[in-house]
């Protein structure tokens, strides 16, 4: 019972999660680092950016399999099924969200820090109940645990990479910069401030929601 609870608690924040991938990206003025590749792809291809989270996802699966090698546990493919879930997530909350668009600077800034938010959020709930990553994350996990790095510092280096990547591409294939813009930079500042202060100021609601904590799969 106790990991059922961990685990509904998880996806409640992969949809959180989603959600606020999705209100960030609906505000036109760039998208989450993690989800700047998919989303330049999905700008310039006939998929969704959820079908285009998975593939990246599980692209990600992929190199942490031939990073750690011996040490990739059977507990690592399960971000198979999270990644699958979290892509038709963000599917189902763009459409949730409906066609309207933002007609002003104001309003589109205003709702990208309003993402922001409800990602921070959903970072937060997705963490909480320590019992899965998403593939970003833990490929992060993967290159610091095989070569000795330090993870907030390797976090911040991977989510520069992908947004120089996204704007690569986005250059390559469309001409200019389009779904990387000023939120993606906001959204990578502001998403992990927001998720560590929710940790620092209910630092006791883990042990209020759950028993003693599992090792991290």
């Amino acid at each position: 019972m106790e990991k059922v609870k961990r685990y509904l608690v998880f996806l409640v924040g992969l949809f959180v999660n989603s959600l606020g991938v999705s209100l960030i990206t609906r505000a036109d003025l760039g998208t989450s680092p993690i989800s700047s590749i998919p989303y330049v792809l999905s700008l310039n291809f006939p998929f969704t950016l959820g079908e285009f989270t998975i593939a990246f996802s599980l692209l990600l699966i992929v190199l942490q399999l031939l990073i750690l090698r011996k040490n990739f546990k059977p507990e690592h493919w399960l971000q198979i099924p999270i990644s699958v879930t979290f892509g038709y997530f963000i599917d189902l909350t763009t459409a949730m969200l409906g066609d309207f668009r933002l007609n002003s600077y104001p309003a589109q800034f205003a709702f990208l820090l309003f993402g922001c938010v409800v990602l921070g959020v959903g970072v937060y709930l997705e963490v909480l109940p320590n019992v899965a990553m998403l593939p970003g994350e833990s490929f992060v996990r993967a290159v610091c645990t095989t070569w000795k790095r330090e993870f907030g510092a390797s976090k911040i280096a991977f989510d520069v990479s992908m947004t120089v990547l996204a704007a690569v591409l986005s250059v390559v294939l469309a001409g200019g910069l389009a779904g990387v813009r000023e939120g993606t930079v906001v959204a990578a500042l502001l998403v992990g401030f927001i998720a560590r202060q929710l940790n620092k100021r209910l630092s006791d609601l883990p042990g209020r929601l759950f028993a003693a904590a599992p090792a991290h799969s």
